[in-house]
């Protein structure tokens, strides 16, 4: 068994959404002191790789920890993007050459190669995203979630954030975000599995992505 880590470890120097805060790792307890090491942890649910669920953007919709944890396992594709300009749109054309593999995939994860500029201003431009059509594709489709290696599903200077409502108002698929290293996945279905922490009426969580293959 292969198993390929897809998550950017979160640290008090990394990327985050323009108006939150960086993770904060406060020392609590120290081998010398205490004879144990223990940090605590201050961060916004929506930190490095995470998880949307639709309560995210609507009160009374499913939060992660009312999905059960089948929802979060799944046969995945990667869509390659990689050709694509800065601005320019993912199209129903950029899932042609998997054929039928789109319909049996359970999670769709577009990879557009911008996780190359993690750490840097470049991270925060204008990196390519689905367009209406495949966004519709993936309503009707029942996906248990999609996922991107770019900062949100939404383009930065959205802030109505209309993808995301338009997907949230429609059904509980679930949007991975700050996704890594997806061209090591190839084009054929894989096992994906993207564990959330399971905190109370969650909005949204930091999750623990993983590709996994039998060699």
């Amino acid at each position: 068994m292969r198993v390929i880590d897809l998550t950017h470890t979160i640290t008090p120097a990394m990327p985050v959404y323009p108006g939150t805060e960086p993770p904060v790792f406060e020392p609590a307890n120290s081998y010398e002191k205490d004879g144990f090491k223990e940090t605590r942890l201050s961060m916004f649910s929506h930190t490095g790789t995470h998880i949307d669920p639709p309560a995210h953007l609507f009160a009374h919709r499913t939060t992660l920890d009312a999905l059960s944890a089948e929802r979060f396992v799944g046969k995945a594709l990667v869509i390659d993007c990689k050709g694509l300009k800065d601005g320019e749109a993912i199209t129903l054309k950029h899932l042609e050459p998997y054929g039928d593999k789109v319909c049996k995939a359970e999670f769709l994860l577009f990879n557009t190669g911008y996780d190359r500029h993690w750490g840097t201003d470049e991270y925060f431009g204008d990196y390519p995203c689905i367009d209406t059509d495949v966004l519709e594709l993936i309503i009707r489709g029942g996906y248990k979630g999609i996922g991107f290696d770019t900062i949100g599903l939404d383009p930065i200077a959205d802030t109505f954030l209309t993808r995301h409502k338009r997907l949230f108002d429609a059904c509980d698929t679930i949007n991975i975000e700050n996704l890594t290293r997806l061209e090591l996945c190839g084009g054929e279905l894989f096992t994906f599995a993207c564990l959330p922490l399971k905190t109370a009426d969650s909005d949204g969580a930091p999750a623990r992505a993983v590709a996994v293959f039998e060699d």
